[in-house]
C-alpha cells in the first residue's frame, strides 16, 4: 500500500487557517444560544394545535374512515409500538408505521415531544399521539421511502399521510449550534488556505501551485 503525505507548506496553511476560524467560531458561540432560544419559541406547539398534545377533547381516531372523516384527531397507539416498525425519510420528513386501533398501518409524522404516555411503563402501557391530520400525498412517489417503511408490514393507504408535527420537532442545542460552528470552520479554512499559501510562495518561503508566468521582453530593450 502506498502512503502519500502532505507538503509542509500545505500542512502549516491548513493549520494557520484552522487557527483564524476560531476568531468567527468564537462570535458564532456567542450569537447562536440566544438564536436558538428563539428557535425554540418558534417550532413550540401548543396543546390542541397539530403537532401539540392532544386532550380529552381531541377525537380518537379508531380506522381510516375516522382519518378521512374529521379534520382533526390523536391515536391511541400501544406504549411506543409505532417507534418498533418501519420507518424512514420522505423528503426531508422521517415517518413513522403507525397501527390504528383497527388494525389498518398509515404513515405519520409525530411530534414526539407531544406524545403522552399512560400506564406504569413506556411498552405496556398506552400512548397518545399528538394531534393530527390528513394530508393528501402519493407515498409511492418514493421508492426507498416505501421500501423502509413498509419494512414490516404494507401501508394500507399510500395516499396520504398524518401531520402530528405540525410547527414542531425541535433539535437539540448541541445539534442546533454544531452545524453552523462547523460550517465557519469549513469556509474560513477554504477562504484562508490559498491566501496564507499565496503569501508564503509571494516571500519565498513555499513553492507555487502554479508558477507565474514570466514577462515577455520588450522588443525595445
Amino acid at each position: 500500500m502506498r502512503y502519500h503525505q502532505l507538503r509542509f507548506d500545505i500542512w502549516l496553511c491548513l493549520a494557520l487557517s484552522f487557527l483564524v476560524s476560531f476568531i468567527p467560531v468564537k462570535i458564532a458561540e456567542k450569537i447562536l444560544p440566544q438564536k436558538y432560544e428563539n428557535y425554540v419559541e418558534e417550532h413550540t406547539v401548543a396543546e390542541g394545535e397539530i403537532g401539540g398534545v392532544s386532550d380529552e377533547t381531541v377525537f380518537r381516531a379508531q380506522s381510516v374512515e375516522d382519518l378521512l372523516s374529521h379534520e382533526t384527531f390523536t391515536i391511541e397507539s400501544p406504549g411506543i409500538e409505532y417507534r418498533n416498525r418501519g420507518a424512514g425519510f420522505y423528503g426531508s420528513d422521517y415517518m413513522y408505521a403507525v397501527t390504528l386501533p383497527s388494525g389498518e398501518i398509515v404513515a405519520a409524522r409525530i411530534n414526539n415531544e407531544s406524545v403522552k404516555s399512560q400506564g406504569d411503563s413506556i411498552y405496556s402501557g398506552k400512548s397518545i399521539l399528538p394531534v393530527g391530520r390528513v394530508v393528501q400525498e402519493d407515498l409511492t412517489s418514493s421508492e426507498t421511502f416505501i421500501s423502509q417503511i413498509e419494512y414490516s408490514e404494507k401501508l394500507s393507504r399510500t395516499d396520504f399521510y398524518i401531520d402530528m408535527l405540525g410547527n414542531g420537532g425541535k433539535m437539540s442545542q448541541e445539534s442546533y449550534i454544531e452545524t453552523p460552528i462547523t460550517m465557519i470552520q469549513c469556509i474560513t479554512v477554504i477562504l484562508f488556505f490559498p491566501v496564507f499559501h499565496a503569501i508564503g510562495a509571494k516571500l519565498g518561503i513555499f513553492p507555487y501551485f502554479w508558477a507565474p508566468k514570466k514577462k515577455k521582453a520588450s522588443e525595445w530593450e
